[in-house]
C-alpha cells in the first residue's frame, strides 16, 4: 500500500476550492464578529459581521466562475461549496439575527428553521444536480430559491443597525405568546427558509 504523502488533501485542492475556502473564512469571521458585539457591545462588530457576507458572495461567485474557466470540478468541490455556503449564508445570518436582538424562544425556532431550510435546500442541490443540468457543464435552473439570497437579510440587518433598530428598538417590537418572546421581524427568515425547500424554479444566470 503506497505511503500517503503528507498535506495530500490540500495538493489535490483546485484553484477554485482555496476561493471557496475564502467564502468559508469570511463567513466563520461573521461568527466570531458577532461573539465580540455581544460580549464588547460595540456596534462595530455587527458592521464588520454583515459586511463580511457580501465578500462570501463574491468568492463564491468566483469560485464557480474560476471552475468553468479551468475547466475543473469535482465532487470535493461541490461539497467543500455547499459546506462553506451553509456556514456563510445560513449559520452566519441566523446568528446576526440574534446578535440584533432576536433571541426570543420563539425567534430561536424562526432561525433554527432557516438554517435547517438552508441545509436541505444545498443537499437536494448536490443530489439533482446532475439531473438539472441536462447533461451540460452547467445547471439550467434552481429549485427554490439559492441560499445566497440571505444576503438580503443581512443587508435588512445592516439598514436596522445603521438606524438604530435593534435590541430593545427593533423595527415591530416584540410579541408575548405563552410567556415567550417573537420579534416580528424574524418572520423574514421563516419567509426565507420556505422560498429555499420550494419547488419554486429560478433561471441560473
Amino acid at each position: 500500500m503506497p505511503r500517503q504523502k503528507p498535506f495530500s488533501m490540500i495538493r489535490e485542492f483546485h484553484l477554485a476550492d482555496w476561493f471557496t475556502l475564502c467564502n468559508a473564512f469570511c463567513g466563520v469571521g461573521a461568527l466570531f464578529s458577532v461573539m465580540s458585539y455581544l460580549q464588547t457591545k460595540e456596534v462595530m462588530h455587527l458592521w464588520f459581521a454583515c459586511g463580511l457576507i457580501p465578500f462570501a458572495l463574491l468568492f463564491d461567485v468566483l469560485d464557480g466562475r474560476i471552475a468553468r474557466w479551468r475547466n475543473q470540478s469535482s465532487a470535493l468541490g461541490r461539497e467543500l461549496d455547499s459546506l462553506a455556503d451553509i456556514i456563510s449564508f445560513g449559520v452566519a445570518p441566523a446568528v446576526i439575527a440574534y446578535g440584533c436582538g432576536m433571541q426570543g424562544l420563539y425567534d430561536r425556532i424562526v432561525l433554527v428553521f432557516f438554517v435547517a431550510c438552508g441545509v436541505s435546500r444545498l443537499a437536494r442541490y448536490n443530489i439533482t444536480a446532475e439531473e438539472l443540468s441536462q447533461g451540460s457543464d452547467k445547471v439550467k435552473y434552481f429549485e427554490g430559491t439559492p441560499i445566497p439570497t440571505s444576503l438580503v437579510l443581512v443587508g435588512v440587518l445592516a439598514w436596522a443597525t445603521a438606524a438604530n433598530a435593534i435590541g430593545d428598538n427593533m423595527w415591530f417590537g416584540v410579541v408575548h405568546i405563552a410567556g415567550f418572546q417573537l420579534h416580528p421581524l424574524v418572520l423574514m427568515f421563516a419567509v426565507s427558509g420556505s422560498l429555499m425547500i420550494s419547488r419554486i424554479r429560478i433561471p441560473k444566470i
